[in-house]
């Protein structure tokens, strides 16, 4: 008789009931504030550029999506007004305490807001499902600052990778060659975000602009991105932002993270010429979020990974 338990889920009890709470509770909260739930495919034929994203292909068929973005933006240039998704989407090579390569994703965009209106919302969200709140939202130029010492908007690749290597962070035989973003990148996952929303759910605004994509600059300090990300208990569990509408500035930002693909040997998916068309017919003003029901419902549920609430992780 086989002892061999692979084939159950590996949820822990409870585990299943609370995520159907969960999903149901924030389909409410969406229908409260006015937003369409729709419903878009995971295969597309193009990918987002963004250097950071690994996207699952599928032979002869596309990609699976990485994020609902691109669908979403379409519709809303067609005039379909704020809207969201809660569903499945897919990254290659995340596997983790934190990562599964298909997780759950909430995705929303609100016409006519702006980043404080999207802050508004997820912070009201996120207290509709149990997280407490935690500090005022601090830029990403205070938290590293506090952090490390450093002013992130005006140190180069060799005082990030200096700094990285004085934290016992940077991997070895890596320097300033690397460049701002991956040292920014570093820095901030294993010295910075350990140390954000300690006490409860914590915004953080203003992310440097070197590899923004989709995203606008602030109209005061171009060296800024109107982006923010949103941790709880040193793990990211949100990112939002208002949405750049310019398509030619998009196809730029565009070519310039696909010459970064290139340089670091990932594969470099074609431009999202449908995205870009939409963005030319109007792109409304909007401000969009992004959540990880699975960290979330990990967090709520006071478990240390989201293995345990998923049904089926991966290897599973």
């Amino acid at each position: 008789m086989s002892h061999d338990g692979r084939w159950r889920s590996g949820l822990a009890p409870g585990a299943l009931a609370a995520r159907a709470r969960l999903l149901a509770d924030t389909r409410v909260f969406m229908a409260e504030h006015g937003l369409l739930e729709v419903d878009t495919p995971v295969l597309s034929a193009a990918a987002p550029s963004e250097r950071a994203l690994e996207c699952l292909a599928v032979a002869g068929a596309g990609y699976l999506v990485p994020s609902p973005e691109h669908a979403l933006k379409r519709l809303l240039a067609e005039g379909a007004g704020s809207l969201y998704q809660l569903g499945h989407v897919f990254r290659a090579g995340e596997t983790g305490r934190w990562h599964n390569p298909e997780f759950t994703m909430l995705e929303w965009y609100g016409v006519d807001e702006d980043m404080g209106a999207a802050m508004a919302r997820l912070a009201a969200l996120l207290r509709r499902l149990g997280v407490p709140a935690g500090r005022p939202a601090r830029t990403y130029r205070a938290v590293f600052r506090e952090a490390l010492g450093l002013d992130p908007l005006v140190a180069d690749a060799r005082a990030l990778a200096d700094c990285a290597a004085a934290q016992g962070v940077a991997p070895g035989g890596m320097g300033a060659e690397a460049g701002r973003v991956f040292w920014l990148d570093l820095l901030m996952a294993t010295c910075v975000q350990p140390t954000l929303g300690r006490d409860g759910a914590e915004l953080v605004t203003h992310f440097p602009a070197d590899d923004a994509v989709l995203v606008a600059s602030d109209p005061d300090d171009a060296r800024q991105a109107l982006r923010f990300e949103c941790f709880w208990q040193g793990v990211e569990l949100a990112n939002g932002a208002r949405e750049l509408t310019d398509a030619d500035l998009a196809r730029q930002r565009m070519a310039r993270e696909q010459e970064a693909r290139a340089a670091q040997g990932s594969p470099v998916p074609p431009v999202d010429e449908a995205l870009l068309a939409a963005m030319r017919a109007g792109l409304p003003p909007c401000a969009g979020v992004a959540l990880g029901i699975d960290r979330l419902l990990a967090l709520l549920q006071g478990v240390d990974a989201i293995a345990p609430v998923l049904p089926f992780a991966d290897g599973r």
